[in-house]
């Protein structure tokens, strides 16, 4: 009996598909619809003279590029494929709705195919963390886990290898999630706080997209919230909602002074966890919540005590001279870095700053004068962050504008004297001067290694 992936494309043969954007998740299934007979278009912004080998090689194998400048011009298709990074309400994907086509994704088709359970998590901050975890916890459980979404592995490749008795384990974006018509059998959503407004229309467009990961469920299902955050905590799903709270609020999973418990039994102590942070602390009870009745408690434990961190998120690059180097690039939002700025007892020399996803401060502000010693700027939202914390009261740190992202970490390390933590967390994107976070935080790397 055929598969659900093998009706699937069996039921796309020979119709007119096309493939916006060319990105890593798209490439794979450019090969798949070819590999089952469709006609496939493949459109990139990219203009042809920048291509890299694997795109030209979709060309050789038949599929028919619209590149550069206007390239969703005039597209006729029967099925299209959004990239996570156009907006749903693009007037080329309007236009080809109105001529009658239909309008999926990449990982809506995994979550139709895929054969196994799905755990689903969503977020501002955490996610990646939080994805890692449960995944590690599974496995040390003994279950075959297959990782990625978001997190960086197309899954929907990977489907025929995939058994019943396995498990997904998914990290969605927004903008993934914007018009996501499926919901995993387990929806975790760590916190939600204002992000990506400079693609979504505003705040209340984000949280609905975040929203989409429990929208679907079903009466067995399960919805993990964040009690301590206001945007989350009345979130219910059409299943079981669970809750955890760091703040002891009278939830399934929450903080007993240093003990997470579970419904008042201690699962894990706060010593147990190898990484940093109060911000980990939550990561670690959504786990803990999403992996409830599959998870013994001691696998827990002993996972706690081994898993180092993912990297760029307070990443300990280096000791040099008596100074603690870390990458945070991750932070690319001011609740992310007011996080990081958490994790450390003492005051830190901080690198801020980077593209504008036009994302309010002011939070920050506070957090910065409680925590930063020497706070060096760099990019767009250099004079954002300097007014939020000059507009507060009392001491403020020294602050220096360097530019560029290379003179504010040169500036930073100039200035560390022993026994001093130097972070680089800078509660703004990357996209001024880097293609992504990981970009930056390897080039941070460099910078550190070559002191």
């Amino acid at each position: 009996m055929a598969t659900a992936f093998e009706q699937y494309f069996e039921s796309l043969r020979g119709r007119k598909i096309a493939v916006l954007g060319l990105g890593v998740s798209n490439r794979p299934l450019v090969r798949m619809l070819l590999e089952f007979g469709c006609h496939v278009t493949g459109c990139d912004r990219t203009p042809r003279d920048n291509l890299d080998e694997e795109v030209v090689e979709l060309e050789r194998m038949g599929c028919v590029l619209r590149l550069g400048q206007g390239y969703l011009d005039d597209l006729d298709a029967d099925l299209v494929f959004r990239t996570p990074g156009m907006h749903p309400g693009n007037p080329a994907i309007a236009a080809l709705k109105a001529r009658g086509a239909e309008v999926t994704s990449e990982m809506e088709v995994f979550f139709e195919v895929c054969p196994c359970r799905i755990i689903g998590v969503t977020g501002s901050d955490g996610k990646t963390t939080t994805t890692t975890l449960i995944s590690e916890m599974l496995k040390a459980a003994g279950y075959r886990v297959w990782l990625g979404g978001n997190i960086g592995t197309p899954l929907l490749p990977l489907v025929r290898q995939m058994k019943k008795t396995d498990f997904a384990v998914v990290e969605l974006s927004s903008f993934q999630l914007m018009d996501m018509r499926r919901s995993p059998h387990v929806a975790l959503i760590t916190n939600l706080a204002p992000n990506h407004l400079d693609i979504h229309r505003d705040m209340e467009e984000y949280v609905e997209a975040k929203k989409n990961i429990y929208r679907f469920q079903s009466a067995g299902d399960v919805l993990v919230v964040n009690a301590d955050n206001t945007i989350t905590a009345p979130l219910r799903g059409p299943g079981i909602t669970k809750a955890f709270s760091r703040a002891g609020r009278d939830t399934r999973v929450r903080l007993e002074g240093d003990t997470i418990c579970r419904d008042g039994k201690a699962v894990l102590n706060r010593k147990d966890i190898l990484i940093p942070g109060d911000h980990n602390v939550e990561n670690y009870m959504a786990a803990i919540a999403a992996v409830e009745g599959l998870v013994e408690d001691a696998v827990i434990r002993s996972v706690a005590r081994k898993f180092g961190g993912v990297e760029h998120r307070i990443e300990l690059v280096r000791v040099k001279d008596g100074v603690r180097y870390y990458n945070d690039s991750i932070a690319s939002s001011p609740s992310r870095t007011i996080a990081g700025l958490k994790s450390f007892p003492e005051k830190v020399i901080l690198i801020a700053g980077g593209y504008d996803k036009h994302i309010p401060y002011d939070a920050l502000g506070p957090e910065i004068c409680a925590h930063v010693k020497k706070l060096f700027l760099c990019g767009a939202t250099a004079p954002q962050i300097r007014a939020c914390v000059e507009n507060c009261t009392g001491e403020k740190p020294e602050m220096v504008d360097c530019g560029r992202f290379e003179a504010a970490v040169r500036a930073a390390a100039a200035a560390a004297e022993p026994g001093d933590v130097v972070l680089m967390s800078p509660a703004s994107a990357s996209f001024d001067e880097f293609k992504n976070f990981m970009v930056r935080g390897n080039f941070f790397k460099k910078l550190i290694m070559e002191l």
